[in-house]
């Protein structure tokens, strides 16, 4: 009996979240590193009506005590799209190198007259966050939620797309993403539906097609709605993102892209 009681109270403690893990998971990355910067134009329709920025800093930040690539995407609608709604979007995510997960994302959206800052805090040992966040004339707000195991923001959520080797999937197979996003928890299901060759603004480029489950919502037209292609090759980066949505068809093309860690390849013609 002294033997047994130990025992029950450490499977209880687990079955209640009373134990935290001591070490956090490995994903191999061959897609990308520090330095990385991708730019791409956002087109409504015919109109080219914003410019988008992605990029990973040159050097490693440290959250958390882990060493962290700081990925940021930038959003601005162009002059003369302002007159119609001005955007000045930054998402940012610090990326743990090892186990690819956010350690601490952030958000300050500018659209119109909205304002919302926020800062998320991960700790994956206890599968919990920290949010912060301040709207325009409202008070601070903070608040902690329990989270999945492994569980990725949106942005990182995209680099973590990129360490998956295609070329051992088969045509209508689906990864499933943990994640956080908006102070609730999400299951981010992708199809992967094969390969061809994009047109973009950067060159004809073969791709890797993935069209990811969107939920209900009052933006996009079903849930297949947005498909992203990344680049068939050991960079993985997304290059053309096409989305059906209530208001139109948006396209998010690449123009230009630097410090790539490995050589893109173009479409033969």
């Amino acid at each position: 009996m002294k033997k047994i009681f130990p025992i029950i109270l450490v499977v209880l403690a687990a079955a209640f979240g009373f134990i935290t893990k001591d070490r956090m998971r490995t994903v191999p990355n061959e897609s990308f590193s520090s330095g990385e910067v991708l730019k791409y134009k956002v087109h409504y329709g015919p109109i080219t009506a914003a410019e988008a920025v992605i990029d990973v800093a040159p050097t490693l930040q440290y959250i958390n005590g882990r060493p962290c690539y700081r990925a940021t995407v930038y959003g601005k609608t162009n002059s003369s799209f302002d007159f119609f709604i001005k955007i000045r979007d930054t998402w940012q995510s610090y990326i743990d190198t090892a186990a690819l997960v956010p350690q601490r994302s952030f958000r300050n959206i500018e659209e119109g007259n909205y304002r919302k800052r926020e800062t998320v805090d991960f700790d994956h040992y206890k599968n919990t966050v920290f949010v912060e966040k301040k709207k325009r004339n409202k008070n601070k707000e903070s608040k902690n939620y329990k989270i999945p195991e492994n569980a990725q923001d949106i942005v990182s959520g995209f680099y973590y797309l990129r360490t998956f080797d295609y070329d051992k999937m088969r045509i209508g197979e689906k990864i499933t993403v943990k994640g956080f996003f908006d102070e609730e928890n999400f299951d981010m299901e992708v199809t992967y539906k094969g390969k061809e060759v994009v047109s973009t603004k950067a060159g004809d480029i073969r791709a890797i097609k993935l069209t990811p489950k969107m939920p209900k919502n009052e933006m996009f037209k079903g849930e297949n709605a947005v498909v992203v292609y990344l680049s068939d090759d050991k960079n993985k980066i997304p290059v053309l993102i096409e989305a059906e949505m209530f208001v139109g068809s948006v396209k998010v093309n690449l123009y230009e892209y630097k410090n790539l860690k490995h050589k893109i390849i173009l479409a033969q013609k």
